[in-house]
């Protein structure tokens, strides 16, 4: 079923990004990875092999998506196109606290930068009668935390742009998937320290990053009529 295809995948040098990476290059799948760190992409397509291609870009900037998009234009060869919308940040804040600044960056990674890359490949995938569209969404789409702000904001409108994309693709052969995982163990909670922070789980508590991206393959490997509306995984 994925002979042939071709995937996209934001924030790929850490975290979920990379694990979904190496899990669908393990299946045979040609990854196009992309992230702001050049250097630590270079490892990840090293590492993950199947002939990954690193394509640094920060997904904020719509100059650096349209390279990006162009750069896995001339590369790609024809076939089905996974896309997962995985890049994301994750400040905390009460809402009177964070500043204006960081909220509208974090609508930028985690919202606008999805829309921009289904505004990209949504027609080719259109045109084809093919592809597979992954948001990676988050436990803050649906429920509300404290400190959440700007993160549940972007989470939000995650969840509601696959929904609406999810209705706008039905019957066009395109499929469209939100895969939801409580807190998962990835670098985003450094600066946190959920350990030896209340009100957190620990992380040994958390899912791995690669319970997340066995949920992406489980989807993407369907057979073709059928589409996963939905994940969601949380810790048993």
């Amino acid at each position: 079923m994925l002979n042939g295809a071709s995937a996209v995948v934001t924030g790929a040098s850490r975290g979920i990004g990379h694990a979904v990476a190496r899990t669908l290059a393990a299946a045979g799948v040609r990854v196009f990875l992309l992230s702001r760190s050049a250097g630590d992409l270079e490892r990840v397509a090293s590492d993950i092999g199947g002939g990954s291609v690193a394509v640094p870009c920060d997904v904020t900037n719509a100059d650096a998506v349209q390279h990006a998009v162009h750069v896995i234009g001339e590369r790609r060869t024809t076939g089905p196109i996974l896309l997962v919308n995985n890049a994301g940040i994750f400040p905390l804040g009460a809402i009177e606290r964070i500043d204006p600044v960081l909220f509208e960056q974090t609508l930028q990674a985690n919202l606008l930068a999805p829309f921009r890359f289904l505004h990209a490949f949504v027609p080719l995938m259109r045109a084809a009668g093919e592809g597979h569209v992954i948001t990676i969404g988050s436990v803050a789409d649906r429920s509300i935390y404290t400190g959440n702000g700007a993160y549940s904001a972007s989470k939000f409108g995650a969840r509601a742009l696959h929904e609406v994309l999810r209705e706008e693709l039905r019957g066009s052969g395109v499929r469209a998937t939100l895969v939801a995982p409580s807190a998962t163990d990835t670098p985003i909670w450094d600066p946190i320290d959920p350990d030896n922070s209340p009100g957190f789980p620990p992380r040994a508590a958390m899912l791995r990053p690669e319970d997340v991206s066995d949920a992406v393959l489980w989807a993407v490997t369907r057979p073709r009529h059928v589409n996963v509306d939905e994940l969601r995984i949380s810790r048993a």
